[in-house]
C-alpha cells in the first residue's frame, strides 16, 4: 500500500521519430529505461528495439500513473505523436537528461 503512494512515471518508448511507441509506468525510470536499452525491459521493446524515451509525466502515486497509462494506451497514434512532440518536436532521446 505503501508503495502506491509514492510517485511514478508514465513514459513513452520509440525506436525512431514517428515509429513504433511503447507506453509504460513505472516508479523508477531511469533504472526502466536501462531495462529496456538492454533488451530486459519488456518483449515487446526488444522485439521492436525500442530504445528512445521520447517522452515522460511524473505523477503524484502509482495508481494515477496507472491510469494514465491505461488511458494513452487507448489513444490514436495520431494524439500521441501530438503529446510527444509537444514537448520534444525532434523525438531527441530523453534519457541523457535522466542521469
Amino acid at each position: 500500500m505503501e508503495r502506491e503512494r509514492q510517485g511514478g512515471w508514465v513514459y513513452i518508448m520509440a525506436d525512431r521519430y514517428r515509429g513504433t511507441m511503447y507506453v509504460g509506468v513505472t516508479a523508477d525510470l531511469a533504472a526502466r529505461v536501462h531495462q529496456h536499452r538492454s533488451g530486459a525491459g519488456s518483449d515487446f521493446c526488444a522485439r521492436y528495439g525500442l530504445a528512445r524515451l521520447v517522452w515522460a509525466e511524473r505523477g503524484d502515486d502509482m495508481m494515477s500513473c496507472i491510469e494514465q497509462e491505461k488511458r494513452l494506451k487507448r489513444w490514436r497514434r495520431d494524439w500521441k505523436f501530438e503529446l510527444i512532440e509537444r514537448g520534444n518536436p525532434d523525438w531527441q532521446d530523453m534519457f541523457e537528461l535522466l542521469v
